[in-house]
Parts: C-alpha cells; sequence; structure tokens
C-alpha cells in the first residue's frame, strides 16, 4: 500500500484489532529515535526488521511512506507494536531511580564486529546509554563505512588493545585505562589490535 499517509496507516493498525494511538507524529523521527534508543545503527536496525538499509534510510528521512508490512517489520524488530511507532513517549518527570546490572545480565545484542552488552536496561527514559562491548572487529574493512549517530561518546577500555578510528583525527592506539570523549556524529570505528578480543566501556549520550 505505497502512498499511504501515516493517519491511513494507524486507521489500519486500529482496524487490526490493536489500539490506536491518541496522536500520530513524525514517523521518520519516531523510528530515529527508538532505534537510537537501542544504539542501533541503520545496519543493525534494518537487519533486525528484515529491511534494507536504503528503506529504512528513507523511512527514517521521510523519504517514502512505509507500507504496513513494513511496519510490521519495523515494530517487530524494534519489539514494539504498531501504534507504538506512532506515539511519542512519555516525558514525566522522574526522581530518584537506580538500577543495577550484575556481571554478565546485560542485553546482549551482537554484530559482526561488535558484541554489546546493554547496562541499566530497566530505567526507561534515560540520558545515557551505556553499554559494554567485546570488540571483534580487527579490520576497518570489516564495516560498512563509518559508524555515525547523534549525541557525545564516551569510551573506555576496559581489557585489550584497541585502535579508535575517527573522521577528522589521525588514529589513536588506546589500552586499558585509556578513554576519549567525542562527538558521535563524527564517523568512527574500533577494532582490536590485540591477540584476544578487547573489551571496552561505551556512555552514549541521547539528549
Amino acid at each position: 500500500m505505497p502512498g499511504h499517509d501515516p493517519k491511513t496507516l494507524i486507521e489500519i493498525a486500529h482496524a487490526s484489532g490493536e489500539e490506536r494511538p491518541p496522536e500520530p507524529l513524525d514517523l521518520g523521527a519516531r523510528v530515529r529515535e527508538l532505534r537510537k534508543a537501542r544504539d542501533w545503527t541503520l545496519e543493525q536496525a534494518a537487519m533486525q526488521a528484515g529491511l534494507a538499509r536504503s528503506t529504512l534510510s528513507k523511512i527514517e528521512n521521510g523519504q517514502m511512506s512505509p507500507t504496513y508490512d513494513a511496519l510490521k517489520k519495523l515494530a517487530v524488530g524494534l519489539e514494539i507494536s504498531v501504534p507504538q511507532l506512532f506515539t511519542p513517549p512519555a516525558r514525566d518527570q522522574v526522581n530518584g531511580r537506580m538500577a543495577v546490572t550484575k556481571s554478565g545480565a546485560g542485553n546482549a545484542h551482537a554484530t559482526v564486529t561488535y558484541e554489546h552488552e546493554l547496562l541499566a536496561e530497566t530505567l526507561t527514559k534515560k540520558q545515557m546509554l551505556p553499554y559494554r562491548a567485546r570488540v571483534r572487529a580487527r579490520d576497518l574493512k570489516e564495516f560498512d563505512g563509518w559508524v555515525k549517530h547523534d549525541g557525545e561518546e564516551f569510551l573506555y577500555v576496559l581489557t585489550g588493545v584497541v585502535m579508535l578510528y575517527t573522521e577528522f583525527y589521525e588514529p589513536v592506539e588506546m589500552r586499558r585505562g585509556d578513554s576519549a570523549y567525542y562527538d558521535a556524529t563524527m564517523g568512527h570505528n574500533v577494532v582490536s589490535i590485540s591477540p584476544e578480543d578487547a573489551t571496552i566501556l561505551w556512555v552514549t549520550s541521547l539528549g
């Protein structure tokens, strides 16, 4: 059903027995927000949803209206319902929050180049996304271009030796205890240059 606007797609979702959200919003911005909340690249999100990277990019940038089948794939990939794609998250003020993640108990997401363990998953509406990553990549050629996303990012090397590649700076070799803070809209990739997979702590701002 190409060409249908978001309002029509909400009506289709409602007709299928799902709850109609109270107010539609910019679908592309909402999909991008949901993807970034999971710290997924376009490639990761497209793979999770079973869509082409170019298709997801066009959806996020408002260059195409997805079919209902594409919306369902997106919802399944993001582990939400179709109406939630059109529902803005609540912005209520929450105070006194805390989350403890025991070692090895984080939510694991493996890719070809990294093995992420998402931390503090029980907290919603976080301003930061912390995660531990095992760096599998050994060469820049293993990446499909630069990783880029909104926000700022902090990297701290836990074990092994890594090389931090960025779009505008010379590569930097980093060892245990070394850290870097950078603009995440600048292309960046990390590879392990030690015999074993290196491990790092990453903290990404969501603001």
